[in-house]
């Protein structure tokens, strides 16, 4: 089935994207609201902010991962103004609400379910539930509108900068993404992996080495203990070995956490007839001009 684009309208209340958003998909009946939590008295001047909703709270654990706790209210705002005493760690709160009022408590509920599912699956934040919000019964006419309604919400949620439910390894419509190789022998390392919008993905299974080296900058340091300590990447013998896919910024940061030290993943990564990404990034660019 094809994919379509979409339309979306972000207002800006104050004229700054600093400030409180309101974002809408064009012929969705939902609604996003993004507020600092610094401004969330303001919010009690939205009517939207008061109705039935589920809502994202994102920030910082006391480690500096980013998290965020997912939960759903009657009346959204209140239970916002609520965390304000319970909760210190969030910084920013998104949340949905529906333009036509139709959202009942349960649908809400059922919303914050699969969020909190997805964003699991996803393993992009921590999330701070002290419990997995299970899902109510619903007909399933209505499951199934609440899933149309959660894949504009998605959609919305990743727009406004925070994609946690979607897969790391996805790279959306079109062609399968090139594969890429990252191989020193001497030092065990034999990785590959997959540029995509967001960066740079080392697949499940990739090896890298388990010493580190003078020129491993701290924050890069700091991303690799990290990967270990959360289970993500694990230590055999010599070598790291990745036990799923795991997003990076830039294909230099994959490279460095693989090979304990800096490293130009633009040089480092190479396709199957050793074409390096640098290289294959030029040619495209060239080609475009063209």
């Amino acid at each position: 089935m094809p994919s379509f684009g979409k339309s979306i309208r972000i207002y800006l209340a104050d004229g700054t994207a600093a400030g409180i958003r309101h974002a809408e998909l064009v012929n969705w009946t939902g609604q996003a609201l993004l507020c600092p939590r610094s401004r969330l008295a303001e919010l009690a001047a939205w009517p939207e902010s008061q109705r039935p909703g589920v809502y994202l709270l994102f920030g910082d654990s006391d480690s500096g991962e980013p998290s965020a706790y997912i939960g759903e209210a009657e009346n959204v705002l209140v239970r916002l103004q609520a965390h304000l005493k319970t909760k210190d760690f969030w910084s920013r709160v998104v949340f949905f609400t529906s333009k036509d009022d139709n959202l009942t408590k349960a649908h809400v509920k059922y919303l914050e379910s699969r969020l909190h599912q997805l964003a699991r699956e996803a393993k992009r934040v921590r999330l701070e539930n002290g419990n997995v919000p299970q899902a109510p019964v619903l007909p399933r006419s209505e499951r199934d509108t609440m899933e149309e309604f959660l894949e504009s919400l998605s959609v919305l949620l990743g727009v406004l900068g925070f994609p946690i439910v979607q897969p790391v390894a996805s790279t959306g419509p079109g062609p399968a993404p090139l594969r890429f190789q990252f191989r020193v022998a001497k030092r065990g390392i034999d990785a590959s992996g997959a540029a995509n919008d967001e960066g740079f993905v080392v697949f499940a299974g990739s090896r890298g080495d388990a010493d580190l080296r003078g020129t491993m900058g701290k924050g890069y340091q700091t991303l690799r203990d990290d990967l270990l300590d959360d289970g993500r990447v694990v230590v055999e013998g010599s070598t790291i070995r990745f036990v799923e896919d795991v997003l990076f910024t830039s294909p230099s940061a994959a490279a460095a956490v693989l090979a304990g030290g800096a490293y130009n993943g633009r040089e480092a990564w190479r396709t199957a007839d050793g074409t390096t990404l640098k290289a294959l990034e030029e040619r495209l660019a060239i080609e475009e001009e063209t």
